[in-house]
């Protein structure tokens, strides 16, 4: 639609708004008492038509004025109904004001349910109140046989105008309906386990409990930097020291880092912690959480990364050096650091010049497993240099330590650790991160002061978990994109090439 037409259509628009308001009508009203949604009605059908009158109220999605009578649809939060509108049922001012309407209005209506000639369900209405002029039109959009096509297809345009997409494409609504239908049968599944739901600060002094980029803003009155939090761990620890035995959070972090299929700056986590288990209860323990909300949905089959995923049989388990072995060839019981590099750089892979075992055996994971990590796999026994908060492998050198990431069509689902506990260790592991971040690197974690003194006074042995929620409704809702299962994903301004 031009500029052109489009200032024509919005004036037009405004002129009907006078010519309503001069016919004595207020365009855009206070309340409306409904008495059933669509869906109500719909579903009582039988025992309501023809004889009880009932009030409803939505936005017309489509008008077919044919002179004394005339139909339309329109739409609530719960389904869609066909209305009867004609002349003699609701008086010459009243069908005055409907034919003055347009695509996008929303509406009351009082009337009775009845079935057309051709078993059509259709309110057949007494009277009808106008209750919001729509100004601007809404896009494009058809349907046949209940399918909407030619409507608003931009995927961009539907990323920044959430509010269109919803209206014109009912789907998108469905995914965010289900989307809240996951988390309430997620916090079930805690409260059944006798987890306590907790908040914790989202500005932050200092940030850990990732490895990534923060996002900086200044508080004027402390005349402090706070940061953005990253994760929400080290302050999910400190409850535990403090008696709390079982903790969990659904957590809104911010990442200063880029934007791709599977990655937004702020993104929706879940972390939980539990005094006195290990990493192996929480492999079990994220097992059946999946178990648990494939049977919630009644599905166990799921279409995710081009992929049939079946969540109901049991997950694959191995360590990262067996898939690692099994995927390049090389033995990493004896591979030295330098026939890791020289790998690397024959398949004209990257890495820093100065990388660790723990940061080779990384690179090599990420390149040359990950993408055959298909069904549902935790990946075990990642090396120390990569992992700061992760206890030390039980009866081990000290090389690697007792972490797991629960991989799903080739993408990262959840991360989990053997907390450590050891306050001399964790302080040893924090100082080594601040040499890397004072090196340059970025994403290296930073000394938290107050998170060792806390553990100085004691944490039991533990068990944590942090769990991406958006990749995880993205596997449920069968989405492809981390934006499609976020009503306002971060978008670039648009006069910005």
């Amino acid at each position: 639609m031009s500029e052109n037409t489009l200032g024509e259509i919005i004036k037009l628009r405004k002129e009907k708004i006078h010519t309503i308001q001069e016919m004595g009508i207020n365009p855009f009203p206070y309340s409306f008492n409904r008495s059933h949604s669509v869906e109500l009605a719909l579903a009582n059908f039988d025992a309501l038509r023809d004889e009880t009158s009932i009030t409803m109220a939505g936005r017309l999605l489509n008008i077919r004025v044919m002179g004394k009578a005339s139909f339309a649809h329109f739409v609530d939060g719960s389904g869609k109904i066909q209305m009867y509108i004609s002349k003699n049922d609701v008086g010459e001012e009243t069908y005055n004001l409907f034919k003055l309407l347009d695509l996008g209005d929303i509406i009351g209506v009082t009337g009775v349910l009845m079935e057309t000639r051709v078993g059509e369900k259709t309110i057949k209405a007494k009277s009808l109140e106008l209750l919001s002029k729509n100004v601007r039109p809404l896009p494009n959009t058809k349907e046949k046989e209940g399918h909407h096509f030619d409507g608003f297809e931009d995927k961009e345009q539907r990323y920044r105008k959430r509010y269109l997409d919803l209206i014109v494409n009912p789907e998108v609504k469905a995914t965010f309906v289900k989307r809240a239908s996951i988390y309430k049968a997620i916090r079930h599944y805690f409260d059944e386990k006798g987890y306590l739901e907790v908040e914790t600060p989202i500005l932050q002094p200092i940030y850990g409990g990732a490895s990534a980029r923060p996002f900086t803003t200044h508080h004027n009155a402390l005349d402090i930097p706070l940061y953005l939090r990253i994760a929400d761990e080290l302050y999910l620890k400190r409850l535990i020291v403090g008696g709390f035995e079982k903790v969990f959070e659904f957590s809104r972090n911010f990442r200063n880092e880029g934007m791709d299929r599977t990655h937004n700056p702020e993104f929706t986590a879940i972390e939980w912690y539990e005094a006195y288990v290990d990493y192996f209860y929480m492999m079990d323990f994220v097992e059946e959480l999946f178990h648990t909300l494939a049977t919630h949905l009644n599905q166990q089959v799921f279409t995710y990364n081009g992929h049939e995923i079946d969540l109901s049989k049991p997950f694959h388990r191995a360590t990262m050096q067996e898939l690692v072995s099994k995927y390049t060839g090389l033995d990493l019981s004896v591979a030295t650091e330098n026939e890791m590099m020289k790998y690397l750089n024959e398949h004209h892979v990257k890495f820093e010049s100065e990388a660790n075992y723990g940061q080779l055996l990384d690179t090599l994971f990420d390149e040359f497993v990950e993408p055959h990590l298909i069904e549902p796999t935790f990946v075990t026994e990642y090396p120390k240099a990569i992992s700061p908060l992760a206890k030390i492998k039980r009866d081990s050198d000290g090389t690697f330590v007792e972490r797991f990431e629960l991989f799903i069509a080739g993408n990262e689902f959840a991360n989990a650790f053997s907390e450590l506990n050891d306050p001399i260790d964790q302080r040893n592991r924090l100082e080594a991160q601040a040499k890397l971040r004072a090196a340059g690197d970025e994403e290296a974690q930073v000394v938290d002061e107050d998170f060792l003194q806390a553990i100085e006074f004691g944490m039991p042995p533990t068990g944590g978990v942090g769990m991406g929620l958006d990749r995880l409704i993205m596997l449920l809702t069968e989405n492809q994109s981390i934006r499609d299962v976020l009503l306002f994903p971060q978008m670039r301004p648009e006069n910005i090439q």
